[in-house]
């Protein structure tokens, strides 16, 4: 496969995944809507964060190593599918002793919620435990399914098990509201069970067929699926496996980092429940972009750039035609992410009190929470940048250098824990977003150092993707003033007819963005059309 076939694909799964997400986000976001008006925001801070928060870093802790390592291919193109498949199967018995210690934490250190306004605690820290576990036994069929761009087959998987999942959760809400705890612990098994029966299901099916003939797939028969020796090898790749370690010990330090807001909300208790059901609630909300766009986007590019790019080579050993075609995805990446991260900062700021109303009513929009949301809009625009920054550094680093980034994530995570508290103390949930930020700049300055030393030998420049054009940037800046300004006089005790003038005059500086956008920034447009939506593609082709 070649360099220019290898980004088709991962365009083609990042769109689709875009789609995915988008559509997963849609349902969460209505989802949280309804139950805001059933449930107490107690009872939705101790699932959206304490609960949550577990299976996270169950899944994250046990699968996130194994993914990255198996699906960078290592050990080049002649790796064996039957030892990376071996070697996937061990993130179950990981994953069982991370399960027993964090219910352990989860049930006897932590301190727990009145058991009145939410019932049924322990119980649910198991179930969600047993949920995580449960996803767990799905691994190996989603790495097959993500480095052969099965995208038909994820998109079909995941949709049925998150609409299932509402389904499960709406009814319980309306007609077993007493149930408490056990609502979303019940969808959330749901939700990891359909997962692994469709992709088990398919594959199944699949392995042995005349389809999988013509694609040349590298396993015949499901019972390839399971763990066992093949003759003549050892039982797993050890390339492979010390790179799954030095990436263990990375996703420890990340996961801290991604979701260093709830452990300090969990462990430290300075927020109570319902104030951190408020602040899950409006993150959710600020968040829902990076998350249906800018991850799908990391995600599949990653791949892009670990099969274009020898890791661990500089920029002059590699093939120079597939370095220009990294060069110039990476720097189209970043433009794309920055454009749209300072779109959502700039409107973030005149339409967060609107939403909130909109969303949750006056237990959103009073209080803290439209502050939270604008700044919530300013992190995501570094959310973006970093996304994409870390997926080309993390697919370019060698061994080393991955055990040397390391330590820097370990200084990181430190100071981000100890930030986050003194932030906390100082500003309360604004704090939070502030250690955030900090953070995530580090990260980001980090990332870029690294990307212009590897293409400084060279005659590529990627991160002029950064600098977008100054008539987006004028546009965009008179767009913020303008809203502002409209926010103070139509927003948002008026009634509806001046929140609607308030959205009117936000649509139409969305839309001069836009065209300027369109008139100024002609390679970004070319690029998303060309490889970020397949219909376009296939079109040309």
């Amino acid at each position: 496969m070649t360099s220019l076939d290898v980004l088709r694909n991962a365009s083609t799964l990042a769109s689709y995944s875009v789609l995915l997400q988008v559509m997963f986000r849609v349902l969460t976001f209505l989802l949280n809507g309804f139950t805001l008006r059933f449930v107490s925001k107690e009872l939705i801070g101790v699932v959206n964060v304490r609960l949550t928060l577990l299976y996270s870093t169950l899944v994250f802790l046990s699968r996130e190593a194994f993914r990255r390592a198996c699906l960078s291919g290592v050990s080049g193109t002649s790796y064996s599918w039957r030892q990376v498949i071996n070697l996937l199967w061990l993130t179950l018995p990981l994953g069982v002793l991370w399960a027993a210690l964090l219910a352990s934490v989860w049930l006897f250190l932590l301190k727990q919620p009145d058991p009145q306004s939410v019932p049924y605690y322990g119980v649910a820290v198991v179930l969600f435990g047993l949920s995580g576990l449960q996803e767990l036994l799905s691994e190996p069929f989603w790495a097959l399914a993500q480095a052969h761009m099965l995208v038909r087959l994820k998109v079909v998987t995941e949709s049925l098990a998150m609409i299932a999942k509402c389904i499960v959760t709406v009814v319980l809400v309306v007609f077993a509201r007493d149930w408490g705890l056990y609502i979303f612990s019940a969808a959330h098994l749901v939700y990891t069970g359909l997962l692994v029966l469709c992709y088990a299901g398919y594959f199944i099916r699949f392995l042995g067929s005349e389809e999988a003939s013509k694609k040349n797939f590298p396993l015949h028969s499901a019972g390839e699926l399971l763990p066992r020796r093949a003759d003549g090898e050892p039982l797993i790749d050890w390339a492979l496996a010390r790179l799954t370690w030095s990436f263990f010990k990375q996703s420890f330090l990340k996961q801290i980092l991604t979701e260093g807001e709830r452990y300090v909300m969990t462990f430290f208790n300075i927020l109570s429940f319902g104030d951190q059901g408020v602040y899950d609630i409006v993150s959710n909300l600020g968040s829902m972009v990076a998350r249906f766009v800018f991850l799908p986007i990391e995600e599949s590019f990653y791949i892009f750039f670990a099969k274009v790019l020898e890791r661990g080579r500089d920029v002059k050993s590699q093939k120079q035609e597939e370095v220009a075609i990294a060069a110039e995805v990476l720097e189209c990446l970043l433009k794309l992410v920055l454009v749209i991260g300072l779109i959502i900062t700039v409107f973030g700021y005149a339409y967060s009190q609107l939403a909130l109303d909109i969303y949750g009513g006056s237990l959103l929009s009073s209080g803290a929470g439209p502050t939270l949301l604008r700044c919530y809009s300013s992190y995501v625009l570094l959310l973006a940048v970093n996304g994409v920054t870390e997926c080309f550094v993390f697919a370019a680093m060698s061994h080393k250098e991955v055990d040397k980034y390391n330590f820097v994530m370990l200084a990181l995570s430190v100071s981000f824990l100890f930030l986050s508290y003194i932030l906390t103390w100082w500003a309360g949930a604004v704090g939070l977003i502030l250690a955030n930020c900090l953070n995530m700049g580090l990260r980001i300055l980090h990332s870029l150092l690294y990307i212009y030393r590897y293409f400084q030998p060279s005659q590529w420049k990627p991160l002029r993707g950064l600098l977008p054009s100054p008539f987006v940037l004028l546009t965009l800046g008179i767009s913020g003033a303008v809203t502002a300004q409209s926010e103070v006089i139509f927003c948002c005790d008026r009634g509806w007819l001046l929140r609607l003038a308030h959205v009117g005059v936000g649509a139409a500086c969305l839309l001069s963005v836009v065209v300027v956008i369109l008139l100024t920034e002609t390679r970004l447009i070319q690029f998303v059309r060309t490889r970020l939506l397949p219909g376009y593609t296939k079109k040309r082709t």
